[in-house]
């Protein structure tokens, strides 16, 4: 007998009512699923972009050095970790639809509990609890991503994760004019958890039912296998790039104040063009895939993430710098959308299981890269570290060129 019985999801979740087939349905149907999801992707990211608008003044409010932040930060990866073990399993069991419509809204709850933290433990504890929650939401998220990708039989998975990073400029928007109008963190969040509600209220329906696009696996296999060898490596793409992007979101504005010696607001440039370029590649990611296929893409994006990191230790000025940002954002654009999507072609496991694996290896990356990145930056420069990080393109190219579920 399980430890927690969850057969009460299937009577609160409304049931989804179609009468037909995916393949059947208009086209009108199915871009409506297409933009439901849009929006899913749009809600998880508007959460997260907000909690990163606020940080700053949760760190004045807890009266926070440096290093206490840094190290309460760790409560939220840890809180994602905790949650990798099971979280496919039970988005397999119970499917990424029912999964989803309760992580995401209680990701917005525990957003909402963060604002309230008053003590240093209890903000590790909402961030440990929002931790558990994106994990949830993102691996039900990534599977109904797989799903309508399937039924729509050609590469729209960029533009779902265009939608996330589309966010994150809304979530920076909406936190400037939050604090304009002088507003505490628990009023902002608790806004952003009223959109949030709004977005799954309406596009609920639009949710595909796994069983409608997947074959069940075969009940006979063993219970305890190991995982197919194309995950990993797909997982160690993810790795690169993941840390990549982690020190861009980390370390871009230090780079440009320390190393680029930018004037004024202008340190934020090199973050403000890569977050550009990523946005923009991701939604142009679906058409380059389908007119070159994912292998060149990937060779391309890794060798633009690893020119435009040397580029910028080469030639540590304000424009060839900028440039480089581009280049690094554009990179990285492409790579998480093609290994989800690959992921999710693969049959030896379901797809919520191998999407766990491909996502615990790749966020390890996004993890381990900021903290490498200073590690290396305080035993040397922090030229040095970006030049470490760059060869992480380099081993995307190698990986896609060699691995023959891209052939």
């Amino acid at each position: 007998m399980p430890l927690f019985d969850y057969s009460f999801l299937g009577k609160i979740i409304p049931k989804q009512k179609h009468k037909k087939s995916y393949r059947k349905a208009k086209q009108t149907y199915l871009n409506r699923i297409r933009l439901a999801m849009s929006f899913f992707y749009f809600g998880m990211g508007f959460c997260f972009a907000s909690w990163a608008s606020r940080i700053p003044d949760i760190k004045s409010f807890l009266d926070l050095s440096e290093g206490e932040l840094g190290t309460i930060l760790f409560a939220l990866p840890i809180g994602q970790l905790t949650a990798m073990p099971f979280s496919g399993k039970i988005v397999t069991r119970f499917g990424s639809r029912k999964v989803l419509l309760f992580a995401l809204p209680f990701y917005a709850f525990c957003l909402t509990n963060i604002g309230l933290a008053e003590e240093t433990w209890q903000l590790a504890l909402g961030l440990y609890l929002f931790g558990v929650c994106g994990n949830f939401s993102n691996i039900s998220i990534n599977t109904q991503g797989v799903y309508t990708e399937q039924i729509f039989r050609k590469p729209i998975m960029g533009s779902f994760h265009g939608s996330w990073s589309l966010a994150g400029f809304f979530g920076a928007l909406v936190g400037l004019v939050m604090m304009a109008f002088e507003l505490s963190p628990y009023q902002h969040f608790i806004i952003v958890f009223g959109v949030v509600g709004l977005i799954i209220f309406i596009n609920y329906r639009f949710l595909i039912k796994v069983k409608a696009v997947q074959q069940a696996i075969d009940i006979a296999k063993p219970k305890f296998r190991m995982p197919d060898k194309s995950l990993i490596w797909l997982g160690v793409i993810g790795f690169c790039c993941l840390a990549s992007e982690g020190i861009m979101f980390d370390w871009s504005g230090v780079y440009f104040k320390d190393v680029v010696k930018a004037p004024g607001s202008l340190v934020i440039l090199g973050y403000t063009s890569f977050m550009i370029t990523m946005a923009s590649g991701r939604f142009l990611s679906d058409i380059l895939v389908k007119k070159y296929g994912a292998q060149k893409i990937l060779l391309v994006s890794g060798i633009t993430i690893s020119l435009g990191l040397y580029t910028a230790v080469a030639f540590p000025f304000l424009i060839p710098s900028t440039i480089a940002f581009m280049m690094v954002g554009f990179g990285v654009s492409n790579v998480i959308p093609i290994v989800y999507s690959t992921t999710g072609r693969i049959t030896t496991l379901p797809t919520s299981e191998a999407l766990t694996i491909v996502t615990g290896i790749s966020f390890l990356g996004f993890l381990m890269g900021p903290p490498i990145i200073g590690h290396i930056a305080e035993l040397t420069s922090l030229r040095y570290s970006f030049a470490f990080i760059g060869v992480f393109g380099v081993f995307i190219s190698v990986l896609a060129y060699y691995l023959k579920i891209f052939r």
